[in-house]
């Protein structure tokens, strides 16, 4: 009988000594509980978005020197530790297995991913199967490469993250050599369900290979884009007898579990045939799917009823620790945000105060204030609601095309968050703007004639008022521009983008006005009860509108543009699936029951706003990746600033719909 561990880390690119500080209080905490094979997550000493920074002589160097250290802690203690390493001028994503103090070896990674979030052959070289060779560091030679370690009559292997999500993994041939333990050091971001395809792939592997095996995940965010949620499992002969509590704002965290390995190898013993794994499940990896056309809160709410609020609770996590990371790694004071009573941007503050909330619950009160120590004023802080008036700060500023509604909306919901609320008339600024044009043009803008300018004023000189409080403060101020806008270009550039981050530019607007319905009936569930923010009634009675028209011209954003559903099926079937315009038309045809003159509209709306809006995309804020696809073209969605703007393919569209 063996007790084992895995740890979760919440490390940052290039922070050499947080990075060292968390790995050794992870080694210490496990050595204290008596754990003997430790595996900690995939690149964790260097951290793993670094990015081109990889390629700087200096990140190797100094995470070997880093693992010296962590060599030198883990005196009575197997240890397996993620770092990047150089050999024959080649840059390698390497695990190294310590056991009492010594290093024994380099597993290097052979199976890179380089497809959607993940870019890892830009900065490493792939490892072939079956290959060995060495590297000399302190006066020592160590072997790399397709190793496995024999170890006090026991035999360990290494999967490093993608290794295990291949169809010939390297488990496979683990399992030909004997091996008792199979440890997977990872890096594994999260997006909406995909613990559950983690869960499968590491039970079933202990199953096949009749193992022990034990996975480690990163924790938090990282380095700006990607949240991990922490995700550490320890399983043995398909059963999984040891999971981590995910989304912890800790340092780090230590799953545990006994374990006896006499029973697997006696199932070693039975195996005749070469395994071959079923990997069907992972093409179906989180798919993204519509339900329902939301009309109404009845509508709205009708997802619940059905039961199940798992991507609802995950959002609501994800977000909140991506945030709260964002906000301490960026050594920032807060968050400002300008707070207009829609959809949008209560999304933003509900998050915030999510954050906060759950933070405390995660780590207590005053482990949370020490987090947030170099804030001025946090330690004199006497409780939550106390941090939470000083990290946020909201304005709403109204023009005369503004309603009582949505002021109404900023100003409760503001209230229910503990957010410092202010309100600024900016109908002076717009007024200021639009004359002084116009004397120049020698004309009078209209509506009629001036509609988009006279609107896009409105959105833009409201940046710089918020901009203002922000910097006072020291603050991020937050974008609050979703998925659905980022698709057609629905925004005003340097005015509602202006921002540091934009924590809802992964959601569409559909499911995030389901996300506030649900936030305010059901909650998030706190400490065994349900946190819900009743301010949100308000904005979830409300129709999506930008309140840039004059009241009596009854502006919607779907009115501007189409449903909201339709918009975010034909950002599914064209620019996820890559399917053509007149494709796109033929499958919309049969998925809703829109007239076909309305469907042709809007199908040539869209493919007409992408492409001339790629600029703006751009130019977005960094946002959270939080499924299988988003459109930020850093990190998923590349697409040419220029290009023909589907010209041929929409004279396509044209003639089908007008022959057919």
């Amino acid at each position: 009988m063996l007790k084992v561990g895995a740890a979760a880390l919440n490390q940052t690119p290039l922070d050499w000594a947080g990075n060292r500080k968390n790995i050794l209080k992870a080694i210490h905490e496990a050595k204290a509980e008596g754990v003997q094979i430790l595996c900690l997550p995939e690149l964790c000493i260097s951290g793993y978005g670094c990015e081109d920074a990889f390629y700087a002589p200096d990140v190797t160097q100094r995470s070997l020197e880093s693992l010296a250290i962590v060599a030198e802690a883990s005196v009575g203690i197997v240890t397996c530790v993620g770092l990047p390493i150089r050999l024959r001028n080649k840059i390698y994503n390497a695990a190294a297995l310590i056991t009492d103090g010594e290093v024994l070896g380099f597993v290097l990674k052979q199976h890179l991913p380089n497809y959607g979030v993940f870019y890892e052959d830009r900065w490493f070289q792939r490892w072939k199967p079956g290959k060995t060779g060495s590297i000399s560091w302190k006066g020592k030679t160590y072997p790399v490469g397709d190793l496995f370690f024999e170890i006090g009559g026991y035999r360990l292997g290494i999967e490093i993250c993608e290794d295990a999500w291949v169809p010939q993994r390297p488990g496979s041939k683990l399992n030909e050599k004997g091996v008792d333990f199979i440890l997977n050091p990872s890096a594994s971001p999260f997006s909406f369900g995909k613990f559950q395809t983690r869960e499968k792939l590491v039970t079933d592997a202990s199953r096949a290979f009749s193992c022990v095996y034990i996975y480690s995940n990163l924790l938090g965010n990282e380095s700006g884009r990607l949240i991990f949620d922490g995700d550490t499992m320890i399983s043995t002969g398909g059963e999984l007898v040891a999971s981590s509590d995910r989304f912890s704002y800790a340092d780090y965290t230590l799953t545990t579990a006994i374990v006896e390995v006499e029973t697997n190898r006696i199932e070693q013993a039975k195996i005749k045939s070469e395994y071959l794994q079923d990997f069907s499940f992972i093409s179906k990896e989180h798919q993204w799917e519509e339900t329902f056309t939301p009309t109404s809160t009845k509508a709205l709410l009708e997802p619940f009823e059905r039961g199940g609020h798992l991507k609802e609770e995950e959002f609501a996590r994800a977000v909140s620790l991506g945030l709260f990371d964002y906000l301490r790694k960026s050594r920032s004071f807060g968050f400002t945000l300008s707070l207009s009573g829609g959809a949008d941007s209560s999304a933003c503050l509900a998050l915030c105060t999510l954050m906060l909330r759950l933070a405390e619950e995660s780590v207590g009160l005053e482990k949370l204030k020490d987090k947030l120590s170099y804030i001025p004023g946090v330690k004199e802080c006497q409780d939550l609601a106390q941090i939470q008036s000083l990290l946020m700060i909201t304005l709403y500023q109204g023009t005369r095309n503004s309603s009582e509604d949505t002021l109404q909306s900023a100003a409760a919901l503001a209230k229910d968050c503990g957010a410092r609320f202010f309100v600024f008339d900016i109908d002076d600024l717009v007024s200021s703007y639009t004359e002084k044009v116009a004397q120049q043009i020698d004309r009078k803008l209209s509506w009629e004639t001036d509609d988009i300018p006279l609107q896009n004023i409105q959105a833009r000189v409201r940046a710089p008022g918020v901009w203002l409080l922000a910097n006072i403060h020291n603050h991020l101020l937050l974008t609050t521009s979703n998925r659905s806008e980022a698709a057609v270009g629905y925004c005003t550039m340097d005015g509602d983008t202006a921002g540091s981050i934009a924590p809802i530019s992964g959601i569409d607007k559909t499911w995030l006005r389901t996300w506030l319905v649900w936030l305010e009936k059901v909650g998030c569930e706190v400490k065994g009860k349900h946190l819900r923010l009743e301010g949100l009634k308000y904005v979830n009675a409300l129709q999506p509108t930008a309140e840039l028209r004059p009241i009596e011209r009854t502006q919607t954003d779907e009115k501007d543009l189409m449903p909201y559903p339709v918009l975010n099926q034909l950002e599914i079937l064209g620019i996820r699936d890559h399917h053509s315009p007149l494709e796109c038309f033929k499958r919309m045809e049969k998925l809703y029951n829109y007239s076909r003159e309305e469907l042709y509209t809007w199908t040539r709306r869209f493919f007409q706003l992408w492409s001339r809006n790629q600029w703006k995309r751009e130019r977005y804020a960094p946002g959270f990746h939080l499924d299988t696809h988003n459109l930020d073209p850093r990190s998923w969605c590349r697409f040419p600033i220029l290009s023909g703007g589907f010209y041929e393919e929409l004279q396509e569209l044209e003639e089908y719909y007008l022959n057919r």
